[in-house]
């Protein structure tokens, strides 16, 4: 198990932006599957804004370099799945007062990690024309024209969404034009055209943590980015997962799940070797590491639907990830999804060797050896010894433990409203020392909504030297930790990169 330092880094980096213009001169009234509202016919002159509560079919939906997603519609965009629209040509003024951008037919975020003057851009496209911006800013020579950019790829578009090698074959963007499809080879600029008629009719599309969505209407259906077959329960409603509005919730029927802001407890913090961190909290868990998505909470159900909630530890060993609840064990094989292995939940005494509850487990990057806790005991194992025994015990200098963690600066233990730190587990184990504890500010952990941007409880500074921002990071504890393990340098500089 591990906790990324760069978590820190990605998190500190979110930052309250801006969204990307469009053009009414260069709008197609006609162009089926899209009604525009241009910016001399928009609901703004008459006095009304578009309420995607109400439920509007979007033009475009797209992420930015800092994970805000952004919903087109007309000549308005909405930062984020919670507020009021916004003008396009109200942001980025040094583009919309040249093109006088009124809508936008498709957008998408770049993921082309080989090149940077590409990566982590959003595109848009309006007609025949694309448009690249990064931080909000036009890059320059652009609006191109569609075949400069993307040989090939027709215009007039529906939507358009990336496509990551791993989840495709290469790194692509996936292109929708009626029920044609037209996969994108970023690197050889190849195009492979498929024809999808038994996907709805795409009038944007979206990646978000790893999964891809056709928006139609006010509803979305989840698809298989290259084959685009449709499995589960689909359509859904957009408004139930994809913004916050009133009546709607999360897989909830018309209702959400809030935690209070006073609700400091963490029931565990894990992270994989493939840098996908974790924190467990009642029923919900956080992605850590998704910075490029934004930070959400979701029921946990939703990944692991036989644990459903309410674990007792969580930790990751030889590419599996392992839930403790109650008396059982379930061992989860991990890649872009999540599958539980064959023959799973067994009795925690089966599968680890231990009898009764486990109130915290953890283990530290390229070791064997698992450290669990119940009650004041800390239990050594070896994880590749057959079959598993408590090799050794240690009372520990505190009294309850809800969770633990180890990183590259030491194991964190989370107690109620506090957190300790240790150099390492035999620190903590054998030293017999309770160092002072550190309190975990309750403003800072927010309230947990699925399907929304955690956060509204108020967000303090941390202290001058450690400026945060007023966003909605919603496991900022976990940062400021992070932070204060790191060299002075490092530290200066982070906290530089604020101001």
């Amino acid at each position: 198990m591990r906790m990324l330092p760069e978590t820190l880094c990605l998190c500190l980096a979110l930052a309250l932006s801006h969204a990307a213009p469009t053009i009414p001169s260069m709008a197609n009234p006609g162009h089926e599957g899209h009604l525009y509202l241009s910016s001399t016919d928009s609901a703004e002159h008459h006095g009304a804004k578009p309420d995607r509560c109400g439920g509007i079919e979007f033009d475009a939906i797209a992420p930015d370099e800092k994970g805000i997603t952004f919903f087109f519609k007309g000549g308005y965009v909405w930062k984020g799945f919670q507020g009021p629209p916004q003008l396009l040509n109200n942001s980025f003024k040094e583009v919309g007062d040249h093109h006088h951008l009124g809508h936008v037919d498709a957008g998408f975020r770049m993921h082309n990690q080989d090149d940077p003057t590409d990566h982590d851009h959003i595109f848009l496209f309006l007609n025949q024309k694309v448009f690249s911006y990064y931080n909000h800013t036009l890059e320059k020579g652009f609006p191109k024209e569609i075949q400069q950019v993307f040989p090939n790829i027709p215009g007039y578009l529906d939507a358009a969404v990336e496509c990551p090698k791993g989840e495709c074959v290469t790194d692509s963007v996936i292109f929708f034009k009626g029920e044609d499809v037209y996969h994108y080879d970023i690197k050889t600029k190849t195009v492979k055209h498929k024809v999808w008629s038994h996907l709805p009719k795409c009038t944007s599309a979206f990646r978000w943590l790893e999964r891809h969505y056709c928006f139609h209407g006010n509803q979305f259906t989840k698809f298989h980015p290259v084959t685009g077959e449709v499995v589960g329960d689909y359509p859904k409603d957009a408004r139930s997962y994809f913004m916050r509005c009133p009546g709607f919730g999360h897989g909830q029927r018309n209702a959400t799940v809030k935690m209070n802001c006073t609700d400091v407890r963490l029931d565990a913090v894990t992270a994989d070797d493939a840098g996908k961190a974790y924190a467990f909290r009642g029923e919900l868990f956080m992605r850590l590491d998704s910075r490029r998505d934004g930070w959400h909470a979701f029921p946990i159900v939703n990944a692991w639907k036989e644990v459903q909630g309410n674990v007792d530890a969580v930790f990751f060993f030889n590419e599996n990830l392992y839930f403790l609840k109650g008396d059982q064990v379930y061992i989860y094989k991990s890649g872009a999804h999540y599958t539980l292995i064959e023959g799973y939940p067994k009795p925690l005494k089966e599968e680890l060797g231990i009898e009764g509850v486990v109130d915290a487990a953890f283990m530290c990057k390229g070791k064997h050896t698992l450290y669990v806790i119940q009650g004041q005991k800390m239990k050594f194992l070896d994880l590749t010894a057959s079959p598993r025994v408590v090799e050794k015990e240690a009372l520990l200098p505190i009294a309850k433990v809800d969770a633990a963690a180890c990183g590259p600066d030491g194991v964190k233990v989370f107690s109620g409203s506090d957190f300790y730190s240790y150099d390492s587990p035999t620190t903590l184990a054998f030293s017999q020392i309770k160092v002072a504890p550190e309190k975990i500010p309750l403003q800072m952990l927010g309230s947990w909504t699925p399907g929304s941007v955690a956060g509204e409880c108020p967000i303090e500074r941390i202290s001058s030297a450690f400026p945060i921002p007023p966003l909605r990071p919603p496991l900022i504890l976990l940062l400021i930790i992070l932070y204060k393990g790191l060299p002075g340098t490092l530290q200066a500089t982070l906290a530089g990169s604020l101001l």
